[in-house]
């Protein structure tokens, strides 16, 4: 009979997403997920699988709790135009930089991973269009409330705020100074989100 285990699943999952988070897929290694983890090889391994599979889950969890944050901070904005302008701004809002400089975990990966593993790439596809799909309910939203031209498409509007967004997190991986990356982050919110 199996024992039960005796661990906190959630726990290691993001212990281990954190190690990939911090180090990449490539540069994690069989030590690191053990040390990590607490766990031994046998209780990894039956537990989760191998390490693309580890990696997979605890990158599924990291961009299925990042997108409940992000529906709900959409939501929850009273005006939309205000909620849109906070998701571009992202990147930016740890004053220090240490968050701008780690960078987004599923950005890292798709960076790093996705031309030669194809399901970090599928990955990377949903994650993007889930985002897109919040982000133009937020354009239509803002457009209904007066803030935004009703001419603009919505996903495409999306599609470019998420590329302005995903191109901050890029910038701030590259060690640029938050000062800097922050002027340029409002200079997209501006020149993107217009006041009508």
């Amino acid at each position: 009979m199996a024992r039960p285990r005796q661990f906190d699943e959630e726990q290691v999952i993001r212990a281990v997403r954190d190690q990939f988070w911090d180090a990449g897929y490539a540069a994690t290694s069989l030590e690191d997920l053990l040390r990590v983890s607490g766990l031994g090889k046998g209780s990894l391994y039956g537990a989760f699988g191998d390490k693309h599979r580890l990696f997979l889950r605890a990158l599924r969890e990291y961009t299925d709790t990042s997108g409940g944050y992000l529906r709900e901070m959409l939501a929850s904005t009273p005006r939309a135009l205000d909620a849109l302008r906070a998701f571009v701004m992202a990147p930016v809002g740890d004053p220090g930089g240490a968050a701008a400089r780690r960078g987004c975990l599923m950005a890292n990966s798709t960076y790093e991973l996705a031309t030669t593993d194809p399901d970090v790439l599928a990955e990377a596809r949903r994650t993007y269009e889930s985002t897109t799909a919040l982000v133009a309910e937020c354009v239509a939203r803002a457009q209904g409330e007066g803030d935004l031209s009703r001419d603009l498409d919505p996903v495409e509007t999306a599609r470019a705020l998420l590329a302005a967004q995903q191109g901050l997190v890029f910038m701030g991986r590259t060690g640029l100074d938050i000062d800097t990356l922050t002027a340029t982050a409002r200079t997209l919110a501006a020149n993107l989100l217009p006041d009508v």
